[in-house]
Formats: structure tokens, sequence, C-alpha cells
């Protein structure tokens, strides 16, 4: 198994009534964004259970300097500007892997 460098990961606090809008727009971005920049840029969506309206999103990337081309593209912030429009809040995150068990 592979061990990628560089995980993007968000805390999207959605208005309530919103959830399917947000969806659609955060599918947008992740379709443009493998188109764009490949398949090592494919990210999940994940809803919480307990509040409908938080979702949380992740995805693997090959090194730092991708995800930076890739937050710093005219594509990425006109995606993120119609996606804020339907959010209360918006938790951005770059991590690095530590350990992983098999």
């Amino acid at each position: 198994m592979t061990v990628t460098e560089v995980w993007t990961h968000g805390t999207w606090t959605v208005r309530p009534g919103s959830e399917d809008d947000f969806v659609d727009a955060w599918r947008s971005l992740a379709e443009w964004t493998v188109q764009e920049f490949g398949t090592a840029a494919a990210g999940r969506l994940l809803r919480d259970q307990e509040r409908a309206n938080v979702f949380i999103s992740f995805g693997p990337w090959s090194d730092l300097d991708t995800v930076e081309r890739w937050r710093a593209s005219e594509g990425f912030r006109d995606r993120v500007a119609m996606i804020t429009r339907l959010l209360d809040s918006f938790e951005p995150r770059t991590l690095e892997p530590v350990t992983q068990v098999p």
C-alpha cells in the first residue's frame, strides 16, 4: 500500500436546508479537481449522522506543491466562492501522515 504524503481535510457546516445544493456544489468542485489535477486528487465527502448539515471532506495528494497550486487556482476560488454562500462555516486543513496500521 502506497502512503500518500499529503491529505486535505475540510469540515463544512452547511446552512440548514442547503444540504442538497452543497453536495452538488462540492461534487462539481471534486470533479473539476480530478480533471485538472488527476486522480490522485480524488476526494470523499461524508455526512455527520447526528448533525445532517455537517460534512467532512478529505482526499490524498501526491505533494504539497500540488495542493498549493490547486488552492491558488482560479477554478478552485470560483467553485469555493459558490460553495461558501451555502455555509455557516468552513475549516480547511492540510495534513501529513504520522503512522499507519496495515
